[in-house]
């Protein structure tokens, strides 16, 4: 199965693409978080005390080039946490942090092409930025294109029907 990216222009002319994939937090004043999926049934003591510690979903971890019109959704139906970040060139953009099970967006992207990068695991340490523990880095293949009326849907994790392939990033190349 691939993951599934799905392109929706906000306006007339939709056009529909599917790709998977997502991370980065720290909502920019358009951020918007929206909590779904199901909740944990049990968590043991140690996961109790590091939990606090977690950002919140859908929280901008990094910001540096937002404040245009476009929008990109994040399913992250993974039991990991996840960070996905935005790449323009050679310049990191924008991170949104979305929880394992959750969803999240950023309703302002600048127009521009995007390399879209994200990391899962557990454990996010918010001085080093990013996962201390069983951490994986991915990239997709396909590069995003925002206008200030286009908005993209991606998913975290594989989905039948899904139309976006990813690759592994070693982490040493990974934008953190």
């Amino acid at each position: 199965m691939k993951r599934l990216l799905e392109g929706t222009p906000l306006r007339a002319g939709a056009v529909a693409v599917a790709l998977a994939g997502g991370l980065l937090a720290a909502p920019p004043a358009g951020a918007v978080a929206a909590t779904g999926g199901q909740a944990v049934v049990s968590v043991s003591q140690a996961a109790t005390s590091t939990a606090a510690a977690r950002p919140r979903n859908g929280k901008i971890i990094y910001d540096r080039y937002t404040g245009g019109g476009g929008r990109l959704k994040i399913r992250n139906g993974t039991s990991k946490d996840g960070v996905v970040t935005l790449v323009r060139g050679r310049t990191k953009a924008v991170s949104i942090y979305v929880r394992a099970r959750s969803s999240a967006s950023i309703n302002d992207v600048r127009s521009g092409t995007y390399r879209v990068y994200f990391t899962t695991g557990y454990r996010f340490s918010t001085k080093k930025r990013k996962f201390t523990k069983n951490p994986s880095y991915q990239r997709f293949d396909q590069r995003l294109r925002f206008t200030s009326t286009s908005g993209w849907s991606l998913t975290l994790n594989p989905v039948r029907g899904g139309n976006a392939r990813t690759r592994s990033v070693n982490p040493k190349d990974f934008p953190a």
